[in-house]
């Protein structure tokens, strides 16, 4: 059933005869304009939305801070296994590489620790899991310039991941700065991201008027396509169908 995926997300590769076909799909770096905008959510809309098309996807978190163990409340795989029926008997410690206590970048979090994040462990698991699983939603730490390491950003992860971005952004006052520096930062590496996904959580009132507006000024002044919003979700295992179209639409 992997047709019924959206199209930016499905490698097409010639046949012997001549003839495309559908190699697999593409993996996806979910990344976002800053801290708490709303990855999380979009990774389990995601994961929910694959599952639904009869796909196998995979969530890893590489980098997880802020919390003692991939168990604890404030774990992100955690959130996605407790809401993804397909994962309730499944190990949320499966999908997280490093987990670091305190709630700082990844670099300095590791630190605190006395250790290091090595990039080449982490494309190592990547690898394994696309032979296992398509697609790989792969949910990023903080926004692109947060450091990993001495040399590296998350930014340095999209490329060697073979993943394709969505970025995860506010919905309210300030988004339209935010995102389009993420998109800057993308387009100077060579990145096209799929798409932007507006977050409203709710915690501050937006009026439509202003999304409206931050719509239009993020898709005139980066050309990239503003898939839709997210409002606030009620029951994180059942979201409603507008939030899957928003999915539809990348």
């Amino acid at each position: 059933m992997i047709y019924c995926l959206p199209h930016r997300f499905i490698k097409i590769a010639r046949g012997r005869k001549g003839e495309y076909i559908i190699k697999q799909t593409e993996n996806i770096f979910v990344i976002g304009t800053d801290t708490g905008v709303g990855k999380t959510v979009l990774s389990l809309l995601l994961m929910q939305f694959f599952y639904a098309k009869g796909c196998t996807p995979f969530y890893l978190k590489p980098l997880q801070t802020g919390c003692t163990n991939p168990y604890d409340t404030d774990s992100d795989a955690g959130f996605i296994y407790k809401y993804v029926k397909h994962l309730k008997k499944k190990d949320p410690a499966d999908s997280v590489i490093y987990c670091f206590k305190n709630p700082k970048a990844p670099y300095f979090a590791a630190h605190n620790e006395k250790k290091k994040i090595d990039l080449n462990v982490i494309e190592k698991v990547i690898n394994e899991k696309s032979l296992l699983y398509s697609p790989l939603v792969i949910e990023a730490a903080g926004g692109l310039l947060v450091p990993i390491n001495e040399d590296l950003m998350i930014i340095d992860m999209i490329k060697p991941a073979d993943a394709r971005p969505i970025i995860a952004t506010r919905a309210g006052l300030g988004t339209i700065n935010h995102t389009l520096l993420t998109i800057e930062a993308l387009s100077a590496r060579k990145i096209e991201p799929a798409g932007v996904v507006f977050i409203d959580s709710g915690e501050k009132y937006t009026s439509k008027d202003m999304i409206n507006e931050n719509i239009e000024a993020v898709e005139r002044f980066s050309g990239i396509k503003v898939s839709g919003v997210i409002s606030k979700i009620q029951n994180f295992a059942k979201p409603c169908q507008d939030c899957y179209q928003v999915i539809e639409n990348l």
